[in-house]
């Protein structure tokens, strides 16, 4: 452990991630990923100790490492043993952890998204999953931890790593985004949830307001005279506050939100401000875009 400018100990940590093929290996590697570690995929195992040695020559920008390795690589049971050996001796909090799941369980995994298994390129799949096995029973001995992903789905694989890795207090990764937008230039890209609220009186029919912006005082205040405009962010609010928690401990990640009126000067980019402002002040980190704003 390392000592921060504020005196707060930070944990520096390596992950190995290693296993059988179609285990759910970079479902995790993305886990990781988004709890902020540093991450690479299929190095052979005598780069790792110098990708420690060049984290820690960075000065504590890179505290958290997750690294793939797996039978892509051909690598003998004693480079593993020699990996396992000098992460002992390093200043990382080291585990090796190993995803495995039965023969059928992968065979379907396989069927499913039709890839080549990396050791049945001239043989059948089953044989392909034993020649893998018998290259890693040893490594799956000197793991730290067995996870058997068979019963696990994809959101239940990625809880799994954020219940165990994230640092202590820290919330779970979600990326929420709103955005204001003017339903005559379409939905924005990617869209989970879409609130119109043409319903609203339109500042553009205002001559004083009519060439100004959601972002002008004088807008806000236009749209404030109206109960439905504190009722309308108060409602939406609501429903993302109860719906977010539930999203990210399904494993969701991002939650893009569009607010939409007319041409997305006035009325969407009102509305988009305050529930951002509310949403903020309840511990919601919100990336708020006006998609709309000046293209009229």
């Amino acid at each position: 452990m390392t000592e921060s400018t504020e005196g707060e100990v930070v944990r520096k940590q390596v992950v190995i991630i290693t296993g059988m093929s179609g285990s759910g290996k970079h479902t995790a590697f993305k886990a990781f990923e988004d709890l902020g570690f540093f991450c690479v995929d299929n190095l052979p195992t005598a780069l790792v100790p110098r990708l420690i040695d060049v984290t820690i020559a960075s000065g504590g920008k890179i505290d958290k490492l997750a690294v793939v390795v797996d039978a892509r690589l051909g690598e003998r049971v004693e480079d593993f043993r020699r990996l396992f050996r000098r992460l002992r001796r390093s200043p990382f909090e080291s585990q090796v952890i190993f995803f495995d799941a039965p023969d059928r369980v992968l065979a379907e995994r396989y069927s499913e998204t039709r890839r080549v298994h990396p050791l049945a390129r001239s043989a059948s799949l089953l044989e392909g999953f034993q020649a893998e096995r018998a290259a890693l029973s040893e490594v799956r001995a000197m793991a730290d931890a067995v996870v058997d992903t068979a019963d696990l789905s994809v959101h239940d694989l990625r809880r799994l790593i954020y219940e165990r890795f994230r640092s202590p207090g820290a919330a779970r990764p979600f990326n929420l985004s709103l955005v204001s937008f003017g339903f005559k230039r379409g939905l924005p890209y990617n869209s989970d949830l879409v609130f119109d609220v043409r319903f609203l009186p339109n500042p553009y029919f205002i001559p004083a307001l009519k060439e100004k912006t959601g972002n002008d005082p004088e807008v806000v205040q236009y749209l404030e005279q109206f109960e439905e405009s504190a009722e309308i962010i108060n409602r939406i609010a609501s429903m993302l506050e109860y719906l977010l928690p539930k999203y990210a401990r399904e494993g969701k990640s991002y939650c893009t939100v569009g607010i939409g009126c007319t041409g997305g000067q006035h009325r969407s980019v009102v509305i988009a401000n305050g529930l951002a402002a509310r949403l903020s002040a309840g511990g919601f980190e919100v990336n708020l875009v006006h998609r709309d704003l000046h293209l009229e």
